[in-house]
């Protein structure tokens, strides 16, 4: 029997923003291997002109190995015909009004025959320049919303958040949708207007005093970390993406809204084959530095959970949502899409598995011999992470200043090489802090009732097996990566 999902895909228009990320290739892909009966895929890139985003579209999408079940089942001329017919990458930018469409023939087109609107688009930065992410991620949706309500067939919104929205809750964190205005800490009301003009007048300050653009960029990631902080929110991404989805619910009107949260998202677990991952996401960096040698001492609970759950099912769980939804006049509905609720794993669980892969697996140093990896030392707080910082490296590296001031002809820049490195692995451990401590499980109800059955759009997180996914396909995928 054919899922409900690949019919509702057939003849559909779609519109995907956030190509080519990471997620957003998948949700492509999985659409054209499975309903190649998709009447047409709009897949807008940040390019300078059409012929820019079908370089993009080539490059960086459909000639990446994730495209290879594809291009093995159809051959390289049939694939090349499906993309030709089926996919217009369009040059635009969801921070401008119209998306920054600039060819009126096809903006009216696109009107015409859009039926659902797919929004990916982010800058995932923790710390990001506070007038980017809010460039981005809050006014992004709503200039996508308000392109979407324009499309005469238009029957969803499905805009992808992240379920850190919660900021640093504990408990069972439900998948309800945020009140314009409401903070994380109940400290006032959030004004994002007063947001706006706070950033614009920072910015004009800092151009009258003649500031350098690298003091600006700093100035800017200071302003978006101290006003997320001050409302509650632990980062500037988490607080830009929540505003974001507020003005998405309070001007949505009657159209079809479905917010997407995932939590951490992981490699592919079986589509378009297993462990196909692009870039280091989250928790990567860390396994990768710990396979490396370079992590003796980590901040982490052992005992907290680690969402983490494959993009594969989160590309699955979007089409579903679509389909149930689609259509659907006034709704307005959230989804977690995650594992913690259902089949969790621990920080500490991982730190095992990890040391079991490498110590069966060892990388290979430059000198060509396996490097050894150790148990590693494991602190749940900062305050025992910056002791063992202070007695291991800054005890040290002050003598080691001293000996610079004395003899600077030796030691050259090894002071301010470490000290640089000190503080930044201090800095990325403030930025974590929030993710490796968390005390919160995702509650998924909406998202469990709604599973597809027919298991060409699995999402269920209890089919994870994690010591066969984390050691068989996701470390020696982000290992090859």
């Amino acid at each position: 029997m054919e899922s409900s999902c690949v019919q509702f895909l057939q003849n559909k228009t779609i519109l995907v923003t956030g190509v080519p990320g990471f997620l957003a290739k998948v949700f492509v892909e999985k659409i054209l291997r499975v309903q190649p009966k998709v009447k047409k895929l709009y897949l807008l890139f940040r390019a300078a002109d059409n012929v820019s985003a079908m370089q993009r579209f080539h490059n960086e999408v459909v000639e990446k190995d994730l495209f290879r079940v594809l291009r093995n089942n159809l051959g390289d001329e049939k694939l090349k015909a499906l993309v030709s017919e089926k996919v217009v990458p369009i040059p635009g930018d969801i921070s401008v009004d119209n998306l920054g469409l600039k060819d009126s023939d096809l903006l009216q087109h696109m009107w015409n025959e859009i039926d659902i609107v797919v929004n990916v688009a982010a800058t995932t930065n923790f710390d990001e320049r506070y007038d980017v992410g809010l460039s981005i991620n809050t006014f992004g949706p709503l200039n996508v919303l308000n392109f979407a309500k324009k499309c005469v067939k238009g029957q969803l919104l499905l805009h992808v958040s992240t379920a850190y929205v919660c900021g640093e809750k504990s408990g069972l964190l439900e998948e309800k949708t945020f009140n314009m205005g409401e903070t994380l800490n109940g400290h006032g009301k959030l004004d994002i207007q007063a947001e706006v003009d706070l950033m614009k007048q920072k910015l004009k300050e800092l151009q009258k005093q003649d500031c350098s653009e690298e003091e600006i960029a700093q100035s800017m990631k200071d302003l978006g970390m101290s006003r997320a902080k001050l409302h509650g929110w632990p980062n500037t991404y988490v607080f830009t993406k929540s505003m974001g989805e507020m003005l998405l619910g309070n001007h949505k009107e009657n159209f079809p809204l479905v917010i997407i949260r995932p939590t951490m998202i992981t490699s592919t677990f079986s589509e378009p084959f297993p462990g196909w991952i692009e870039g280091l996401r989250t928790i990567d960096s860390v396994i990768v530095a710990y396979g490396k040698g370079r992590l003796k001492c980590f901040l982490a609970d052992s005992n907290s959970v680690l969402d983490l759950i494959p993009v594969d099912m989160v590309a699955n769980a979007m089409v579903t949502a679509a389909k149930i939804h689609a259509g659907k006049s006034g709704s307005q509905t959230v989804y977690h899409v995650g594992s913690s609720s259902k089949n969790p794993i621990t920080f500490g669980q991982l730190h095992d598995l990890a040391a079991r892969y490498f110590t069966k697996n060892p990388l290979v140093g430059r000198d060509d011999s396996p490097i050894i990896v150790s148990k590693g030392i494991i602190l749940s707080t900062r305050a025992q992470f910056s002791f063992y910082m202070t007695l291991r490296y800054r005890l040290p590296l002050q003598m080691l200043r001293l000996m610079n001031i004395i003899y600077p002809w030796r030691n050259g820049n090894n002071y301010k090489d470490l000290d640089r490195k000190i503080k930044l692995a201090m800095r990325l451990v403030d930025l974590y802090r929030p993710y490796v401590l968390f005390k919160g499980i995702f509650d998924d109800m909406n998202t469990d009732i709604n599973k597809d059955m027919h298991g060409l759009f699995e999402f269920d997180p209890k089919s994870i097996d994690w010591d066969d996914y984390i050691m068989n396909i996701h470390i020696p995928g982000i290992i090859t990566y």
